[in-house]
């Protein structure tokens, strides 16, 4: 602890107290909802937007496509269903919903009275980043195509009218996988059109390449497909076409005929671009990117702008601290809107095509830019530390207008805690951001127990939104602290890349544990009775924590990574797990090793309750099984439960969250000293 002296200490208070009769309780979960993706209609009039919310009896989120009025009025429900686009003539909208097999198609529905829908596809795979044409007559749209990749060989013997197992898919891909989607190997993703009013979908691009760009070593998380003002062309981004699966950390935008079929490069071969959005006069592409990927796992995207025919190709905006996303035009081509992540916030940006940026909202505020009607007019959402998302309107930087409230019926008479900014100092001088939950009956003349809960990714950021779960255990009485420490995004790129090659270790770590100490001093906090957990990175911090330090009576560490070479041979990111690392681990395995929760296990005598879901591809459930071993075989208190039906995370399923919740209070009170001595 002597390399953690505290310099200084900050605190801010981000929300207001609430004083109501009732804590926040868990069940409460069960009828928590959100605002998702707002798209305001071309004149401005009316919103639609996914509210997303939980089916109790048959334990599943749901999605609903509700309207709003500009004017707040006429909040209504209109079909089940998600990712919502209005068509360009603002009559119709597209969206996504459930067939009669519980497949997701592409729907149309016209907006007036009749409400006339029609389902326009009919495929096994979901089709995704879809983009009406100009005239509103057809839908483009990434949808993976059915091939089969087996190794055809003649057995011997089958009898006639035999039922034989069938041929095993062929793997010779790297990357054949794919949490929440299974083996991927058996098609590309390429784009299709389909007229709009229903028809055969027809292939545009083909090939053993992927189009979409690839954001986290080889999967599927992202891109975009936008037409020329012609109807003649579409842009989007993918892999090279050739040696794709290896090269996932380049990304080219393309541009495809769909007379000829003939594809262009139109940026650098050697780059990273993606999301091209064509201008509203047909004249210049707006895109994210960098020109070249650096060796680092984090790489920080600018704000590009190229001509039509991928000439003049020019960084626009520099000065971020994270990537660019959310891009729109103006209507007259001459403003780009966009948000970044910023010091635990996202805001939207504009800027010219001089590159002159300015801020359209500002404060503790968690903004997402969802669209834009043809007068400017922003739908937004906006979350706080203490309301959810829910939708709003803005024009310019004047005040935003709120159309819903989706949680007042549960949040009326409940008191939440007041979240605390803190910034403190670490190691090697850097300044951290992190914050703290109180209890919603907080008094400072009493000590209360605290949480540190860690984020994953590692390359992710805590923000300012309300956080369910956070507010759920500090009415459980703790007090939570959560921190972006070295490794998180929001911050810059060196400091993003701080952790590359000793992760988790000496930087993170430290910067965690100077969070504990930060939090100690505001002098609350029982500093007997500390407790740690987090998911994906979070659960690697957590295994990495309770070997670095003896302080944690209890730790939960969920969807964890205990073994970085066999974790570089069973997730579905490996090219990622393989760049972490100096040399692959046959040449020197060194660092492979001594940065492995695996390997620090001797040193560990905190009891660890490890959770992960059982058909976690990401973290595989492996990775928990040996770690949880070699805890057995030291005698440390620990506990395995793979959550049934869950890939990576362990509360997708609305059971397994609630059950997250309760198994970690129940594990650290266990554990507790306090409730202990108590009994």
């Amino acid at each position: 602890m002597k390399y953690l002296k505290l310099i200084f200490l900050t605190f801010i208070s981000v929300s207001s107290v609430h004083v109501f009769s009732e804590p926040l309780k868990t069940e409460q979960w069960l009828d928590f909802e959100r605002a998702y993706s707002p798209q305001i209609s071309p004149d401005s009039e009316r919103v639609l937007y996914v509210r997303s919310g939980i089916d109790k009896i048959n334990d599943r989120a749901t999605s609903e496509i509700w309207q709003v009025n500009a004017d707040a009025t006429k909040h209504a429900f209109v079909v089940k269903g998600a990712n919502i686009k209005w068509s360009p003539q603002g009559n119709r909208i597209a969206f996504i919903a459930p067939d009669s097999d519980d497949k997701p198609q592409l729907h149309v529905r016209y907006m007036d009275a009749e409400g006339l829908t029609s389902q326009i596809t009919s495929l096994d795979i979901n089709p995704r980043n879809y983009s009406w044409s100009p005239d509103g007559k057809h839908i483009a749209f990434v949808a993976r195509t059915n091939e089969t990749n087996t190794w055809s060989i003649t057995l011997p013997g089958k009898p006639k009218g035999a039922n034989w197992t069938a041929d095993p898919v062929l793997i010779d891909t790297m990357h054949y996988r794919q949490d929440r989607v299974g083996i991927t190997n058996t098609g590309y993703d390429h784009i299709f059109v389909v007229p709009s009013d229903g028809g055969t979908a027809k292939q545009i691009t083909s090939g053993d390449w992927n189009v979409s760009m690839r954001r986290i070593g080889g999967i599927a998380t992202g891109g975009n497909v936008s037409w020329s003002k012609d109807g003649e062309s579409i842009f989007f981004d993918g892999q090279p076409r050739e040696n794709g699966d290896m090269d996932v950390f380049t990304s080219i935008v393309y541009k495809v005929s769909l007379k000829t079929k003939e594809i262009t490069s139109l940026t650098p071969a050697e780059g990273f671009y993606h999301t091209p959005v064509v201008s509203p006069n047909g004249k210049y592409i707006a895109l994210v990117g960098a020109p070249e990927w650096a060796s680092d796992t984090y790489r920080l995207n600018h704000l590009y702008l190229m001509d039509i025919d991928g000439k003049n190709i020019k960084p626009l905006v520099t000065d971020l601290s994270d990537s660019p996303d959310d891009l729109y035009w103006g209507a007259n081509s001459k403003e780009i809107l966009f948000t970044y992540n910023h010091h635990g916030s996202r805001h939207v940006h504009s800027t010219n095509l001089s590159g002159k940026s300015k801020s359209l909202t500002q404060g503790q505020k968690v903004v997402n830019l969802s669209s834009l009607s043809d007068d400017g007019v922003m739908a937004l959402t906006i979350s706080t530390p203490d309301n959810a998302e829910d939708v709003y309107l803005q024009k310019g930087t004047r005040e935003a207008n709120r159309l819903t409230n989706l949680n007042q019926d549960i949040f009326a008479d409940v008191s939440l805690g007041e979240v605390k900014e803190i910034w403190y100092e670490s190691s090697e001088n850097t300044k951290i951001q992190a914050w703290l939950v109180m209890p919603p009956d907080f008094d400072d003349s009493k000590k209360y127990p605290l949480i540190l809960s860690i984020h994953g990714g590692p390359h992710a950021m805590y923000n300012v939104g309300f956080n369910f779960a956070f507010q759920e255990l500090a009415a459980s009485g703790y007090m939570v602290l959560y921190t972006n420490p070295r490794g998180s995004t929001g911050y810059g790129a060196d400091f993003a890349n701080a952790i590359q090659g000793i992760y988790p270790g000496k930087r993170d770590g430290a910067d965690l544990l100077s969070g504990l100490d930060a939090a100690i001093a505001n002098g609350s906090v029982d500093s007997e009775r500390l407790f740690v957990t987090g998911c994906s990175g979070g659960g690697v911090l957590t295994t990495y924590m309770v070997a670095a330090s003896q302080r944690f009576k209890a730790a939960v560490a969920r969807c964890t990574v205990s073994n970085w070479i066999s974790m570089a041979g069973t997730s579905d990111v490996p090219a990622w797990v393989y760049r972490f690392h100096k040399k692959p681990f046959w040449e020197d395995p060194t660092d492979w090793i001594e940065n492995s929760p695996l390997h620090m296990v001797g040193d560990v005598n905190t009891p660890v309750l490890l959770i992960t879901g059982d058909k976690d591809l990401r973290t595989p459930f492996a990775e928990a099984e040996q770690y949880f071993s070699a805890l057995k075989m030291r005698g440390i208190p620990t506990e395995l439960i793979p959550m049934r039906g869950e890939y990576h995370g362990t509360g997708s399923i609305p059971s397994n969250w609630l059950r997250t919740q309760l198994y970690t209070k129940a594990w650290f009170e266990r554990f507790d000293p306090t409730l202990q001595s108590e009994k």
